[in-house]
């Protein structure tokens, strides 16, 4: 319930600003926090009705697209020393707050969400790479938009500046740099399952039967042989 408040006091307090709901949309951000608020949600509800918890294929890869969502505005938007650091305007207080929720609350919360009770051992490495295939797809929505609205949501994907060329090449480095974050994931995952955190059980959720120990063996009485 934390990460779904804080998703839509990120996505109200940003709308209060110049921006309007629907201008937000386009954003990989709006739709990565939409995407995890949703998912957060759906869980409490699935708690309250003793329901099985969401499958950790589908939180696994929510919480890489908020993770990207983080990572992406710190180190390449709003770092100036990035290549496609882009300006940042002067906030109202509430229209900033909403900007630190989206892009920073949020993704600790998903990822102290799914690394603290999320249950463990259940990613693949071959998820990593099917996790591509939103940022995969938001790519070619927002080129498509581009050519209409003549307007791009993010600098490395600006086909009027980089050209499409420069953009093939943005774009093959960052979905490497995706999967890459994503088999990180897959990796910490399978850490924590070795070390025996599985996450608390969840309403619904079925736990194998506790192994008994090994049966006693039968006593058989023995003839002394005298041999040592």
């Amino acid at each position: 319930m934390a990460v779904v408040l804080a998703v839509l006091a990120g996505i109200v307090l940003t709308a209060l600003g110049p921006a309007t709901v629907t201008g937000l949309l386009p954003y990989f951000t709006i739709q990565s926090n939409v995407a995890v608020g949703v998912l957060a949600g759906y869980a409490a509800w699935c708690a309250l009705r003793d329901r099985p918890e969401p499958p950790s294929a589908l939180k696994g890869a929510v919480t890489l697209y908020i993770t990207i969502t983080g990572t992406v505005y710190h180190l390449v938007l709003a770092n100036p020393a990035s290549p496609f650091a882009m300006a940042q305007p002067d906030r109202q207080p509430g229209e900033w707050w909403g900007n630190q929720f989206l892009h920073t609350v949020v993704p600790l919360l998903a990822v102290a969400d799914w690394a603290l009770f999320d249950r463990r051992g259940r990613l693949r490495p071959r998820y990593a790479a099917w996790w591509l295939v939103f940022p995969l797809g938001y790519l070619g929505f927002a080129l498509v938009r581009g050519l209409i609205v003549d307007r791009y949501p993010y600098p490395f994907i600006d086909a009027g500046e980089l050209g499409y060329d420069g953009v093939a090449v943005s774009a093959v480095g960052f979905a490497t740099v995706f999967w890459l974050l994503g088999l990180l994931f897959v990796g910490v995952d399978r850490l924590l399952a070795r070390a025996g955190r599985t996450g608390p059980a969840k309403p619904g959720a079925v736990e194998p039967p506790a192994a008994a120990g090994p049966a006693e063996p039968p006593v058989v009485q023995r003839e002394t042989t005298g041999s040592a």
